[in-house]
């Protein structure tokens, strides 16, 4: 069975002062769907943004986010517990720092309590532990976290659910004719330093973040699919389906090179 890590963002899991409920069910459903045809893993932001629903600080502060973490936390899990409950699906909980990719012991525990969890029919949801790191020990956003995720525990493919459809061949704000493209092979320098503005006031990343992803993806010989989070016809139709309509797959496997070729005569 191959193995997938899921990762979704702050924007797609809460609105203004609420969790989304139905975007988070919509996305346990897609989950439960995929557990019977993979090993899944999810890697979730949020907990800052739901932080936020039950007490408002200035999240610019830095101490002031590490609390609204420590709140968003239990109230993340608990909103996934409660979607989760309703399929018989149980969780866990694994926060991370970027340590834990740097030390060989922290790594394989890391490793093995995935194993495990995953082997015991437990769904891993992980995210970075904002609360107890510096931040020279912080990965800054979850996009790169679930690579790392995604390459060590030895999964084959990332999907990030995001507030995109996909990576256009330009900016679709001031393009309107701006197409996905649906495969790409490679990435190059300049897409790497352009200007990456997150259009949530709670998210750290940005396209070039996922970029960044979708780039040590590739080095490992993994591939990332990149799409909407919102809706999630695409992911479910890539994954359940194999069909691919819409989203972008990062890959740099030779046959997927060849389809990208054709796709652009």
């Amino acid at each position: 069975m191959k193995r997938i890590v899921f990762k979704v963002g702050s924007s797609v899991l809460t609105e203004t002062t609420n969790i989304a409920n139905e975007r988070m069910l919509n996305l346990v459903s897609l989950i439960v769907e995929a557990r019977k045809k993979y090993e899944v893993i999810l890697v979730s932001s949020g907990a800052v943004a739901a932080g936020y629903t039950a007490v408002q600080l200035n999240r610019s502060i830095p101490e002031s986010k590490k609390v609204l973490a420590s709140v968003g936390q239990s109230v993340l899990m608990s909103s996934y517990k409660n979607k989760f409950d309703i399929f018989d699906v149980t969780i866990s909980q694994i926060l991370l720092t970027e340590e834990d990719f740097d030390s060989r012991v922290h790594t394989e525990i890391f490793q093995d309590i995935i194993d495990r969890t995953l082997r015991n029919d437990i769904l891993p949801i992980v995210n970075e532990n904002d609360i107890s790191t510096t931040p020279d020990q912080l990965f800054g956003d979850n996009d790169q976290l679930s690579a790392h995720v995604a390459y060590y525990t030895g999964a084959d493919m990332l999907i990030i659910l995001s507030d995109i459809d996909g990576y256009y061949d330009s900016n679709p704000k001031d393009n309107p004719k701006a197409q996905i493209k649906k495969i790409v092979t490679q990435i190059k320098e300049e897409e790497l330093n352009q200007e990456h503005t997150p259009n949530s006031k709670f998210a750290t990343g940005g396209i070039v973040t996922k970029l960044k992803a979708a780039q040590y993806i590739m080095s490992k010989n993994r591939e990332m699919f990149l799409c909407n989070g919102f809706d999630l016809t695409s992911a479910r139709e890539f994954l359940i389906d194999g069909v691919h309509n819409k989203g972008t797959l990062f890959t740099s496997k030779q046959e997927k090179k060849e389809e990208e070729k054709k796709g652009k005569k």
